[in-house]
Formats: C-alpha cells, sequence, structure tokens
C-alpha cells in the first residue's frame, strides 16, 4: 500500500486485521484449499483456494475471515502471552515497557472499573465545549482538543514538506466526518439514505446514553447531520485525495487567514503548543474556506453540540458496556456487517499495540522473528531490487532520460524489514492501572504533543509508520521507503521453511507491492529524494497514463456484488502495484532458477504454478457483503478475489503455467500491461 504514515496509520492498521482462529499453516502451500470443480483458466482465485473458502465461514465477531487467521494465530499467541505476563507482574519498574504495557492491558481488561465509570470520563471534555460562545472561543477549544489528540473538524500534523521532504512543515487536511466519506453523504440511493437514517438514529441514542432527554437528542442528532452534511459538500471524494498535486496548497499562515476570516491559525499554534510556523500545507482550501463560513454563520450552541457527537464517537469504545455496544452496532454491524464484539481480551491487545506500539512490539520481535527470518527477506528483496533494475533496463515505451530518473529513483529505496533499530521510547508518558481512559488520553497526548514538535524540524527516516506485531507493510512516497514489519514475515506471506516458489509468489509479490508504489499513478510524481517533482518526459508520461488507463477500464467492469462495480480510479495505485509487482517477483523467480537443476513438482505442481497459487492464498479472504459494500465505496483497495484474477488475467506467464488459452474468462484479449 501507498502510505502517508501520520495521515493513514489509522486506516492501515484496520486493512489485514481480521482477527484469529484455530487454523495452523503446516505446509507452505496447502493443496487442501483447491476446489477442482472450478477451472483455474476460469476464475484462478476460486479455483486456488475456493476449497477453504468454502469450509471457513465468517465467525459472527468478524466482517472478514481469511488467510491472517493463519498469521494472526501465532502473533496473537505471543502477544497474549506477553501482556498476560506483564499485567501480572506489579512489580515492574516504574515506566518501564513491561510495567506500561501491562498496566495498559489490566486497566483495559478490568470491565467493571469502566462500567461503574459510565459517561463520568466525558465530563471535562463537556465542560471545555461549553465554552464555546463565538469564534475565538471555538478556536481555542478546538486547540484544547487538538492538544488532546483529536481532530473533530479537521486533521492538523507535522509531516514532511512535499516539494522539500528533508523538513517537516505544519499541514491543514479535511476532516470531521462520522461517515467513511464523502460519498456518504452525497449519493442518493436507497442503501446510501439508509445508511443515514441510521446514522442519524445512531446518534440519537448516543446523546440519550451521554444524557439528554430523547428529543433533545433527536434534536442535537439532526443539527450534527446537517453541519456534517455541509462539510461533507466541501469535502474532496476518495477519487480526488489521491492525486498528490491537487492536495497540496502551501501558503503563508497571513494568507492561510484570510481564507478564513474568523479563524487565525498563528493564534491557533501557539494554542496547541507548536513551535512558531509561518507556512503550512493546507490540503484541501475548499473545505477550510467553508469551515471557515462556518465559524461565522453556525450558532455556537450548534458547535457544542457537534463537538460533544465527535467526542462522543471518538471516545465510546473506551466507555461504559451501553456506550460500546452502541458504537459497535453501527460502526461494525451496520457498516460492516459484523455480529457480534470480539472477545475483551483481544480488543484490549489491540488498543495496547495502537497506544504503546513500540513498547509491545519490542517483545513480540524477541518471539518471533529470528535472525535467520531476516536474513532471508533481505535476500528476497535484494533479488527483487535486481529483477526491478533489469526490467526498467528494458521497458521499451520508456525514453533514456526517464529511464535513467528511473533507475536512480529505485537505487535510492530505503529498505526496513522487521523493527526499528532506533527507539523513540516513551519518556514523560505515565500510565497506571486506574483508569483505561485515562491512559488511552495520556498516550494519545503523548503522542501527539511529541509529534507536532516535528514542525519545522529536520524529518527524521529512521522512523516507522507500522508497530512490529503489524500483519501489514507500505511505501512512503516522502520517505522512498518500503517497510515490511515483523508481524507479516511470517507464514503464509514469508516462510523460511518454503520453497522458493512459494516465497516469491507470497513475500515476493508483497514486496514487489511496495516497491511498485513508487511508480504507480501517486507515487512516480515523487522523486527519489522524496519530493512532488515531475522527472518524466511529457511523452513519456502520455504512455504511463494510456496504460494505467488500461487498467482502470479493466477494473471499472469488475461487478461484485448485484449493481455494485469496482472503482479504477480509486483503486489505480494498488492494481498498479499488484501487477507490477507480482511481474516483477515473477522475473526475480525465474532468474533465481537459472543454473541450477529443474525444481520437482510438488503435490502435483510445476514451481510456476505453486508460485501463482501461492499469490492467491494471500488474498484468501471470506467477506460480508456489507463489507465488501464499504471497501469499494471508499477504499483504495480492490476486493481480495479481484486483486487475484485481475492482475493474473494480464499475465501470459500465468496463462502457460496453466495451460489457458485465448477465449478462457483469465486470459484477457488486450491485457494491461505497465511495469
Amino acid at each position: 500500500m501507498s502510505f502517508n504514515y501520520r495521515q493513514q496509520l489509522a486506516a492501515a492498521a484496520l486493512l489485514f486485521a481480521f482477527g484469529v482462529s484455530a487454523l495452523a499453516q503446516s505446509k507452505a502451500f496447502d493443496p487442501s484449499f483447491i476446489d477442482q470443480t472450478v477451472s483455474a483458466c476460469d476464475n484462478f482465485y476460486r479455483y486456488a483456494v475456493g476449497g477453504w473458502l468454502k469450509n471457513n465461514p465468517i465467525p459472527a465477531a468478524y466482517s472478514s475471515w481469511g488467510v491472517d487467521q493463519i498469521v494472526e494465530k501465532n502473533n496473537f499467541d505471543i502477544l497474549k502471552s506477553v501482556l498476560e505476563t506483564a499485567a501480572k507482574n506489579k512489580k515492574a519498574a516504574k515506566n518501564s515497557d513491561t510495567q506500561m504495557i501491562g498496566d495498559f492491558y489490566a486497566s483495559c481488561m478490568d470491565e467493571a472499573a469502566i462500567d461503574k465509570a459510565g459517561a463520568k470520563p466525558l465530563a471535562a471534555y463537556f465542560d471545555r465545549i461549553k465554552t464555546v460562545k463565538d469564534a475565538e472561543s471555538l478556536r481555542q477549544t478546538l486547540a484544547f482538543f487538538q492538544r488532546e489528540g483529536f481532530s473533530p473538524v479537521f486533521a492538523f500534523y507535522a509531516d514532511a514538506d512535499q516539494t522539500n521532504s528533508a523538513v517537516n512543515i505544519a499541514n491543514l487536511r479535511q476532516g470531521g466526518l462520522s461517515l467513511p466519506n464523502r460519498d456518504y453523504y452525497t449519493k442518493t440511493d436507497a442503501d446510501s439514505q439508509t445508511i443515514r437514517d441510521k446514522f442519524v438514529a445512531h446518534m440519537t441514542k448516543m446523546f440519550t446514553l451521554a444524557g439528554d432527554a430523547p428529543e433533545t437528542a433527536k434534536q442535537a442528532a439532526e443539527t450534527v447531520m446537517k453541519m456534517e452534511m455541509r462539510l461533507a459538500l466541501a469535502s474532496k471524494t476518495p477519487v480526488e485525495l489521491r492525486d498528490p498535486v491537487e492536495n497540496y496548497h502551501k501558503m503563508s499562515v497571513t494568507d492561510a487567514d484570510a481564507a478564513t476570516p474568523n479563524f487565525k491559525w498563528e493564534s491557533f499554534g501557539r494554542e496547541v503548543g507548536v513551535p512558531v510556523f509561518t507556512e503550512l500545507n493546507v490540503a484541501q482550501p475548499g473545505f477550510f474556506g467553508e469551515f471557515g463560513k462556518m465559524t461565522a454563520d453556525v450558532a455556537p450552541a450548534d458547535w457544542q453540540t457537534y463537538l460533544r457527537w465527535r467526542v462522543l464517537t471518538r471516545t465510546a469504545a473506551r466507555l461504559a458496556k451501553p456506550f460500546a455496544d452502541e458504537n459497535f452496532n453501527f460502526y461494525s454491524t451496520t457498516l460492516r456487517g459484523t455480529k457480534e464484539q470480539q472477545p475483551r481480551w483481544r480488543r484490549c491487545l489491540y488498543a495496547t499495540d495502537g497506544s504503546l506500539g513500540e513498547a509491545l512490539g519490542q517483545e513480540y520481535v524477541k518471539r518471533a522473528f529470528t535472525p535467520e527470518a531476516k536474513k532471508k527477506m533481505t535476500e528476497l528483496v535484494e533479488n527483487l531490487f535486481a529483477a526491478y533494475r533489469e526490467r526498467l533496463e528494458k521497458l521499451d515505451w520508456m525514453g533514456e532520460s526517464t529511464r535513467k530518473a528511473a533507475l536512480y529513483k529505485l537505487s535510492t529505496f530505503l529498505r526496513k524489514i522487521g523493527y526499528p533499530d532506533k527507539l523513540r521510547g516513551y519518556a514523560g508518558l505515565s500510565i497506571g492501572r486506574k483508569s483505561y481512559f485515562d491512559n488511552i488520553a495520556a498516550a494519545t497526548r503523548f503522542e501527539n504533543v511529541r509529534d507536532l514538535q516535528d514542525i519545522g524540524k529536520p524529518v527524521d527516516k529512521t522512523r516507522w509508520g507500522m508497530t512490529p506485531p503489524t500483519i501489514n507493510a507500505y511505501y512512503n512516497p516522502s520517505f522512498n521507503e518500503i517497510v515490511f514489519p515483523a508481524g507479516i514475515l511470517q507464514p503464509p506471506y514469508f516462510n523460511v521453511a518454503a520453497d522458493d516458489a512459494v516465497n516469491y509468489g507470497d513475500a515476493g509479490g508483497i514486496i514487489g507491492h511496495e516497491m511498485t508504489h513508487g511508480f504507480d499513478d501517486e507515487g512516480s510524481q515523487y522523486d527519489a529524494e522524496g519530493n512532488l517533482k515531475m522527472w518524466w518526459t511529457p511523452d513519456d508520461r502520455a504512455r504511463f497514463e494510456k496504460k494505467a488507463d488500461c487498467i482502470v477500464d479493466q477494473f471499472d467492469n469488475y461487478e461484485v456484488l448485484p449493481g455494485l462495480k469496482m472503482q479504477g480510479k480509486l483503486t489505480l495505485g494498488e492494481n498498479i502495484a499488484d501487477l507490477g509487482g507480482l511481474i516483477i517477483a515473477y522475473h526475480a523467480f525465474e532468474k533465481s532458477l537459472e543454473g541450477k537443476p529443474r525444481p520437482p513438482k510438488i503435490d502435483g505442481f510445476t514451481a510456476e504454478q505453486r508460485f501463482f497459487l501461492s499469490y492467491a492464498v494471500g488474498w484468501m479472504v471470506n467477506q460480508r457483503p456489507e463489507s465488501m459494500r464499504t471497501q469499494v465505496l471508499g477504499d483504495p483497495h480492490a476486493l481480495p478475489e479481484w486483486r487475484v484474477i485481475g492482475p493474473l488475467s494480464n499475465m501470459p506467464e500465468f496463462a502457460a503455467a496453466f495451460q489457458c488459452k485465448t477465449g478462457d474468462k483469465m486470459v484477457r484479449s488486450k491485457p494491461c500491461q505497465v511495469w
């Protein structure tokens, strides 16, 4: 996945977080996953993993159920053991990793104390909201919540300057919406209207739980909906947010103030307590223009109602059971189809990783990521780079000046594997056992304040955007780096004991995918230093975009549910990375066979067939229709089935491996090729 780590970390953490099962991966590739009733040339996804899909229905506590259960079974066993051991240790040194993760986890598991507190933890926040009387006090209150780690209306954060990636600047980004994105407010189809109606009912219930009378709660919900609709209409769509040029508008603080006459950004920064800044990136000026109008024409009482809601929805999961249950009912059941909540210990495990991930990650790495695994993964990465260089050198559609720049960019990629070598630590953070709510508040405040201090300072490229146990990987264009946490470097994604075909098909595909993000429709607009700068000739760029349009058209025509098609432009970056990464991985695998005896068949499959079967296993997921719909409407990643049949149907290497012929569904008459 392409990744701006401060903006996208929360979403990234969910991409592979499907839960745990009792599965065990005893083989590098398990032939029982195959459905022999389906032709490999008709639907390779259903052929390769259809047997597993039929035999593994989605448990009630999940919206999706898939390959990550194989990985997380081992990971969760380790993490749960670490946390339970730490929680039992009441004599750990104050502020040590053991003390912090143990006390945090123990406070989360203390449901009796959480339920007894009810809505009392919100009192201080609600009292602060009551001070909003005009535009100035609104700004001061928003600054207060920013210090607390909240972003009620907009995101304010430090990040690398897109045209000077060596320095962090202040950034403003649209926000303020409780539904997944703008389209949920603007679409007029029956399903969208139903979701909006259920959203208003959900807010009404939450306001009632917070102490409002039923009629007052209903009016409050309608007020919030009205305000969020204004913000939504001023927001960019998920597709528009993918254009880095159109979301970069660096300006002086004076110019930003002029766009929001009633809201002074220098004063806001001073009240937040960040270093003085004279310029900032206002990513979506249209949104902030509308926000500026709202500071003048929305009544203070309505702002108070809106901010109460934003606090409620942000904190619900850590409040008493009625709040947590109602929050789950809407965001997990209505939007994603999940039938019941996960066990408390698992939710607490996620929360600890989210708040103290570096501390928890160090213990995880000690047990789960061996030097042998890091060595083999490093070798695999090197082989993928060699294959990518060779591919770039031979591309027939790219001119020499662009090719030279592309090769240089590839040579400068940072590579991070397993875990960070440089730790930031938690000096100054205090965690105890008394209050789970207060622990999350303290950890959130600590991390937010620390990150905001980066404004105006040099970028530290040693930092990681994910914790070591995370089952994911990413490419960060500003750092020009690929990152593979230890959590994903487990079977079946990566298996030290597996044959090369399996590791190149799965782990190699992941590596190639992240590398290709540096050359997808977004990443290709950043140079080797991570700056937003066009390094292509106009003719080469036009040829690239024509090839990308082929992939857009391909995915636009995939109907994933009745009446619901994929969004080719929204998923373009990931689809380019899937196709390019898999081609590079296959090329690297073929090169690894040169000068060696032909590998024998295993379980009746050739090495090339096992390569593609292994890739399909990486996307082995059952998913609820509600979850599929939510993903299609806002996630830049295509649904798992089409992440297999999409790229493979463009590859003659796949057709040759399974003897597929022209006219078969897995052989496109006009295949797409980019990298």
